[in-house]
């Protein structure tokens, strides 16, 4: 067993990790201030270095590189922001993915391009008022009109939402119960009857552009449909790359939170000499690295297993855990961050407060820590367990 990175994968990272450094703070910094997303001529200069591709076929223009690969780069994004990473967390592990893995040959041929370019963003739209962790309660409907669909609903917590080109939109099309009936449709921003909300304004996550949206009567092809009645338990098992992402996303900011740490503990003196000489410093430091490289191993593991299962994808056990400690930890390791630094870890200008608020957010978003505890106890155990009894 080989925990070393190969010399291919080395190399994408360090081209990731020059450019992200090189480029993206200074927007990044812009981006939390004003709550905007990465402006259209970024993400053509991501397209153009093929970073929102690293995981997708040639044949659409990807490098059609592994799982380990891809979050090799969102790794090095999501260490500047979690904003910044965002569309390439969408691209490489999101709802690009379920295109790629459940598409028509059609839908992919015109969708995947554009992304992979950098042209167009795909968002995933799943809950609903009444259907969050119950997700299979959304009452979002497709109903079947000559060639055509017409799609009526609601849809909760939409990240991209009002921005995004296109939607990956979870609905029921037909009476069947629970999940029997679901499967995923696909729509876009500026078809007759999408009806978006205002911006949310949330604790963290500020140039993630967040709104809820109404779907009147928005009438497709049946060629949009990606999976039919009967499919949520495919869409699902796409899900297990998106927590590996969701996991990264947190392994980002908790590994840029402990650089920081490092860097301003050699940097700041108490009683006249550096503060990282103080033992309790060392024992912060120390913590937070455990943690870091704890998680790093978990996603890495998930992402490199993929490739012995079946289906290309993270087991739901593994994956589960790596999102469940990533989440957890990046609460504590940012903390810990905010603490060693004292005043300045409090105050906006130095970035580690943000850092702090953004972390909270991926253990709520994509299903949270305790639905994640579920999961691996229901695979340790061997079955399901219902919820609703």
């Amino acid at each position: 067993m080989d925990f070393r990175l190969t010399d291919d994968q080395r190399e994408l990272q360090d081209a990731a990790r020059k450019f992200a450094r090189a480029e993206l703070p200074d927007l990044a910094r812009d981006m939390e201030e004003k709550d905007y997303p990465v402006p259209h001529d970024m993400l053509l200069k991501y397209g153009e270095l093929g970073f929102l591709g690293v995981n997708l076929p040639s044949e659409y223009g990807g490098l059609g590189l592994g799982h380990v690969e891809a979050l090799l780069v969102l790794e090095e994004f999501a260490q500047i922001s979690n904003a910044v990473a965002f569309p390439v967390f969408e691209a490489l592990v999101g709802p690009v993915r379920t295109i790629e893995r459940f598409g028509s040959d059609a839908m992919k041929a015109r969708i995947l391009p554009e992304v992979i370019a950098g042209e167009k963003v795909v968002a995933v739209s799943m809950s609903e008022p009444d259907a969050g962790t119950a997700l299979t309660d959304l009452k979002t409907r497709a109903i079947a009109d000559g060639s055509d669909y017409v799609v009526n609903g609601y849809k909760r917590w939409t990240s991209g939402g009002g921005h995004s080109d296109y939607y990956v939109t979870y609905c029921r099309f037909n009476d069947e119960p629970a999940a029997k009936g679901i499967g995923a449709i696909l729509l876009e921003k500026d078809l007759p009857g999408m009806q978006f909300g205002k911006r949310e304004e949330l604790m963290g996550f500020r140039g993630i552009p967040t709104a809820d949206y109404a779907i009147e009567d928005v009438r497709v092809s049946q060629d949009n449909v990606i999976v039919g009645a009967g499919g949520f338990g495919k869409l699902m098992s796409a899900f297990g790359l998106e927590r590996c992402g969701n996991a990264t996303q947190s392994l980002g900011v908790a590994a840029a939170a402990l650089e920081q740490a490092v860097q301003y503990t050699q940097e700041r003196e108490a009683f006249g000499k550096p503060i990282v000489d103080f033992q309790a410093v060392q024992i912060k430091l120390a913590e937070m690295a455990m943690k870091v490289e704890a998680s790093r191993l978990l996603i890495h593991r998930a992402a490199a297993n993929a490739a012995h299962q079946d289906d290309g994808l993270p087991t739901v056990y593994e994956s589960s855990v790596a999102k469940c400690y990533a989440n957890e930890i990046v609460r504590e390791v940012t903390a810990m961050g905010l603490q060693v630094m004292g005043g300045y870890g409090y105050h906006k200008d130095y970035g580690m407060e943000q850092r702090v608020r953004d972390g909270f957010a991926w253990g709520i978003a994509g299903g949270t820590t305790d639905v994640q505890k579920t999961n691996i106890a229901a695979a340790l155990i061997g079955r399901r367990f219902n919820q609703r009894a």
